[in-house]
Formats: C-alpha cells, sequence, structure tokens
C-alpha cells in the first residue's frame, strides 16, 4: 500500500469511527440510549420519559439510527425503537464510568442532586450474587412494569417505585430486601431503600442498574411481573 494509499484508508476509517463520537455526542441522545437499554419503546413514550417534544426525540433517534446503533420495529400504528445489540449499552455504560472516573463535575452533580443517597447502603453485583447464593434476600425491581417485562434480574420481583408504599405487605420483613433500577444515576432504587428502611425493612441499593447486570452476564429473565 503506497503511503497516498495508507493515509487515505487511515482518514477514511477514523472518520467512520468518529460517527459513533457525533451520534453520541448529545447528553439527551445518551440519556435515550439508556432508556432503550431497559427495553423498546416509541418515539411517544421516550419524549415523556425525557420531558422532550416529540419532534425533538424525532430527530435524536434518527442521528442513533444513521449511526447503527438503533433499530425499529413496527408496533401497529407506532414505530417501537431498540438498541441495534448489547454492544451500544457497553458503550453507554463505558463512557458513564470513565466521566464518573474522570470528570469532577459529575461527582458535584451526583453529591448535589443525591445528596440524601450516601446514606443508604448500597451493594454490588458481585455481592448481590453471593447473597443470592446464600439465600434469604429478595431482589426487588422498582422500574416501570415494561421494564421489568422487558427483561430483568431472575428471580426479582416487580414493585414499580410508585406503588411500593402501598404494596410494602407483599415484602417480607424475615429476609434482606435489595431494589435495583436503571443504573447508578438512576433515583427510584434510592428511594425503594430509603423508604423501605424507614418501615424496618433490612434494605439495600444495587450500586448499579440492570443493563450493568446483564451485561456482567448475571442471570436475567423476561416475562409479566409477578
Amino acid at each position: 500500500m503506497s503511503p497516498t494509499a495508507k493515509r487515505e484508508f487511515k482518514d477514511s476509517l477514523f472518520d467512520e469511527f468518529a460517527r459513533i463520537g457525533k451520534a453520541v455526542g448529545s447528553g439527551r441522545r445518551l440519556e435515550l440510549i439508556e432508556l432503550l437499554a431497559q427495553g423498546e419503546r416509541t418515539v411517544e413514550e421516550l419524549a415523556n420519559e425525557t420531558a422532550q417534544t416529540v419532534a425533538n426525540t424525532s430527530q435524536h433517534l434518527q442521528v442513533l439510527r444513521q449511526a447503527h446503533l438503533v433499530e425499529t420495529r413496527r408496533n401497529g400504528t407506532y414505530i417501537a425503537y431498540r438498541l441495534a445489540d448489547d454492544r451500544v449499552a457497553r458503550l453507554w455504560c463505558a463512557l458513564r464510568d470513565v466521566g464518573q472516573a474522570r470528570l469532577a463535575e459529575v461527582d458535584r452533580l451526583a453529591d448535589t442532586y443525591l445528596k440524601d443517597r450516601g446514606a443508604l447502603q448500597a451493594i454490588d453485583s458481585d455481592t448481590l450474587r453471593r447473597r443470592l447464593e446464600a439465600g434469604g434476600t429478595v431482589v426487588l425491581d422498582v422500574r416501570p412494569a415494561r421494564e421489568y417485562e422487558a427483561g430483568h434480574i431472575a428471580g426479582a420481583r416487580s414493585i414499580p417505585i410508585e406503588e411500593l408504599a402501598a404494596r410494602l405487605r407483599e415484602l417480607p420483613k424475615t429476609k434482606t430486601i435489595v431494589a435495583y433500577c436503571r443504573g447508578p444515576y438512576c433515583v427510584f432504587a434510592s428511594e425503594a431503600a430509603a423508604l423501605l428502611a424507614a418501615k424496618g425493612f433490612r434494605a439495600y441499593r444495587l450500586a448499579e442498574g440492570y443493563p450493568d447486570w446483564k451485561l456482567e452476564g448475571g442471570a436475567v429473565a423476561m416475562g409479566a411481573a409477578r
């Protein structure tokens, strides 16, 4: 390969990789990726979840689709979006973890908006696996029921956070409760653990979320809430 051809190849190759960087170079699009890591959604559902207009959400999704990060499926009169594959979820988790490690602003924001979380005990995925093997632990999925149905930690119970206060009697006080949600910056698990602790339960929050558990090879299942 001549030096000129080699240079053209390298320029073209890295420009292609840069398409991915451009596609994820928006906080709104990263949030869409995190939501789609929980399961497929329509444009309207994503717009409602992210407090954006349908038009803006659709534009962001088109950018992600052009970079082949998301795919679509027709659902009646609606178009449902999903991540192209687990590598897209891994990309988001990697960006999140690098940002947490290298950007002081991430910690400052977490300290400002999630300041109450520090008082709640958290466990990581490895610790949860050991607890499940030992028995005596109930895993509680506090995400919306639709996300649970799309995929959840195997054996987890589903009680969406907005229903938890009214359904405490369904949970045994003789066991430890570990609540989890979408990821480390989702507040549902923290809110659940705080409520459970206030009501006398032995409660923890999972430091990671369902996508992390799945990507780390943890046992998962699909199906209706139980």
